[in-house]
């Protein structure tokens, strides 16, 4: 393919190359491929192929997208449009073709392989107190002597009768209480919300009679890559649904950087940004709702955990002063809002929504939600808790004090920037095991039980996709520990390391992991580049954490707490092997799932909580890693596996590393002459 021919990238895979001018976007997608779902055949007529393209600079990607980047809406594109309708932007993949460089979004919907949110509620123990309650009480019915207005009327009656202050009520509300006082014969049923940060309480729904509900709250943790909601009962806690989707910020630069870049860098990027994750959040309510069978005007709350820059997105801030020294917030304070302002505007019109506090420039609510989860400063040892994404946000501390910083590990750890990487779906590689003797690897895929040597695996796998961040960072700790990897992550030849699988790339080597080439499959195989970028993941990982300890005046900690959807279901073996994380006993590493994804359902369903929070965030140390000079020496040191100083003495006693190095052609203590280059 020559170099002039247009480069067209995906999201939220993450592949990219090069095609001809004039290519259907659905053959660029089968050609590199990607998860584009077609049923007709390319006739325009199923709509499984949309795409949403995104316009203008991507200083990543090193492409300027134009509007001229695919070929003009068609005929057929335009009658679909009017018979079934398209969203706004979307284009048909059957019917666009490739003119121009050009960002792809393959939605949700067009994916034939959905990803694999993995963001389930953990079960906890919450003492309930929300912000919303309902009251029933009587009104007192009109009186031409003694001339009143039925709110202020309705107001009187819970004042005598719950004790409560007079509330304010929206204009849907006030636009139905007559008729709904009426029809109740003057006794109604009404959603009062009391706020901690609200001065004044406010009615969100009234019904006739009594009405014993449930009212029910989200809470949402709105990541960089995914966005995940919980449907909790605000009477019991508990959890009713759960759902999660990509988020289709993605298109715009798959890490935070990258987004404030494009903010930057685009005259309307924050408002396409906005646009985006507030329509996605509302039909995410949207869908929660239908999947848990409820009325959507039911749900009057919502909580909102995220990130610094995503939480300026949602809230329609331009991110862009997150971008650079001094990472100045626009309010770091917890908020309560209208939820309609976030998107919200498919469940009740009235529902509020409380907005957790950020704890700094790049630290935000999602990890002061893991501190409610956590509690680490009522913890008797030190504890280091790890929330592992695009951005690795940690805290350590103790009942003494803790402390808090995050790093930019990037998206590797979630299988992009990785040559056969893709994100979490049927067909990906999640677990990988490697005979230390014979070299061969087996492994596990997504949607299937069977490891690949296992009888009937095969029929039961279909086709094997990519690799995800899981199997990526057990691919490469397994090539460590079957000695394929040396300490400075260089991949040994077939000579070297003894078996046919290590084939040459360039001037390097890469391990062939799965070779479905013979049924018109892919060839996945770990090059030095999927090496590299795990170190440098890894590396901004552990320098953070050292940074901490480095603070707190310690070279060991007690324990590790992984959170988040990643952090669940990374093997702790593999991440020590690595070096991800500090040196600990194993039994001593355990994983928290979505912490703070927990940490919103706890401040949904308690006012207490919210308090609380908001006097940890007050009380946290901030460390900004991008300021610290030591910073870059601890970076540096974690790029060996597991670390260039550090002895891992725990790891030793477990899983001693055999000692190879491929730069000198050395194993196992025997050495050979250097090659001249």
């Amino acid at each position: 393919m020559a170099d002039t021919d247009p480069l067209v990238i995906f999201t939220p895979s993450g592949k990219r190359g090069r095609v001809p001018v004039g290519t259907p976007v659905l053959e660029a997608a089968r050609r590199l491929g990607v998860d584009l779902d077609s049923v007709c055949g390319g006739r325009g007529i199923c709509s499984k192929c949309q795409v949403a393209p995104a316009y203008g600079s991507f200083p990543k990607h090193g492409v300027t997208v134009g509007h001229d980047a695919l070929s003009p809406v068609n005929a057929v594109e335009r009658r679909y449009d009017e018979k079934r309708g398209l969203k706004p932007g979307r284009r048909l993949g059957c019917q666009a073709r490739i003119l121009g460089d050009v960002v792809l979004d393959v939605p949700p919907e067009s994916q034939l392989h959905r990803q694999v949110v993995r963001k389930a509620a953990e079960v906890r123990a919450v003492e309930m107190d929300p912000a919303t309650r309902l009251l029933m009480v009587e009104v007192a019915e009109p009186d031409m002597h003694a001339p009143s207005g039925d709110l202020e009327r309705l107001n009187t009656a819970l004042a005598a009768q719950w004790d409560t202050p007079p509330a304010v009520a929206s204009l849907p509300v006030l636009g139905r209480l007559q008729q709904t006082l009426r029809k109740g014969g003057w006794q109604v049923t009404v959603a009062l919300h009391q706020g901690h940060l609200d001065a004044t309480p406010r009615i969100l729904d009234v019904w006739p009679g009594f009405f014993e509900g449930p009212l029910y709250g989200l809470a949402i943790d709105l990541g960089s890559t995914t966005i995940a909601a919980h449907l909790a009962d605000l009477t019991t806690g508990e959890v009713r649904a759960s759902a999660g989707v990509m988020n289709p910020q993605i298109r715009f630069g798959e890490d935070l950087m990258s987004r404030v870049s494009y903010a930057m860098m685009n005259p309307c990027g924050a408002v396409d940004m906005t646009t985006a994750v507030r329509s996605a959040l509302g039909d995410l309510a949207k869908g929660i709702a239908e999947d848990a069978a409820i009325d959507p005007r039911l749900i009057v709350e919502a909580t909102l955990v995220c990130n610094p820059v995503m939480h300026h997105l949602a809230l329609g801030i331009d991110p862009v002063e997150l971008g650079q020294a001094p990472f100045a917030l626009a309010t770091s304070d917890a908020l309560a809002l209208d939820a309609a302002d976030l998107g919200l505007t498919t469940i009740n019109p009235a529902a509020r929504a409380y907005v957790l506090p950020l704890i700094a420039g790049h630290v935000g609510a999602d990890a002061a939600a893991v501190a409610l989860s956590e509690a680490p400063e009522k913890s008797d040892d030190l504890v280091l808790i790890v929330d592992v994404g695009t951005n690795a946000e940690m805290l350590l501390g103790d009942r003494t004090r803790v402390l808090a910083c995050s790093s930019p590990t990037g998206p590797a750890f979630e299988g992009a920037q990785i040559s056969s990487g893709q994100r979490a779906a049927p067909g990906a590689i999640e677990r990988v095991r490697i005979d230390p003797a014979t070299k061969e690897p087996r492994y596990r895929v997504i949607g299937c039980d069977l490891w690949s040597d296992e009888a009937g695996f095969a029929e039961a796998a279909g086709k094997v996709t990519g690799i995800c961040g899981s199997g990526i960072i057990e691919a490469v700790a397994e090539m460590r520990m079957a000695g394929l990897v040396d300490g400075s992550g260089l991949i040994g030849s077939s000579e070297a390391t003894g078996t046919a699988r290590c084939i040459p790339e360039g001037r390097t080597h890469a391990f062939v992991l799965h070779d479905g080439r013979a049924t018109s499959g892919p060839l996945i195989k770990v090059t030095q580049g999927d090496i590299r970028a795990i170190q440098l993941a890894k590396s901004a990982l552990y320098a953070g954490a050292r940074l901490l300890m480095d603070r707190m005046g310690v070279d060991h900690i007690d324990r590790v707490v992984l959170a988040g959807a990643f952090g669940a279901h990374i093997s702790p073996l593999h991440a020590m092997v690595l070096g991800m994380i500090p040196d600990v006993p194993l039994d001593r590493v355990r994983s928290a799932g979505n912490a703070a994804g927990t940490g919103a359902r706890i401040a949904l369903c308690s006012r207490a909580a919210r308090a609380l929070v908001e006097a940890n965030v007050r009380r946290i140390e901030k460390i900004e890693t991008a300021v610290e000079p030591r910073f870059q020496e601890h970076f540096v040191a974690a790029n060996a596996l597991p670390h260039a100083t550090d002895p891992f003495l725990e790891l030793a006693k477990i899983a001693p590393l055999p000692k190879v190095d491929f730069n000198t052609g050395a194993t196992d203590g025997a050495r050979r002459r250097r090659r001249r280059s």
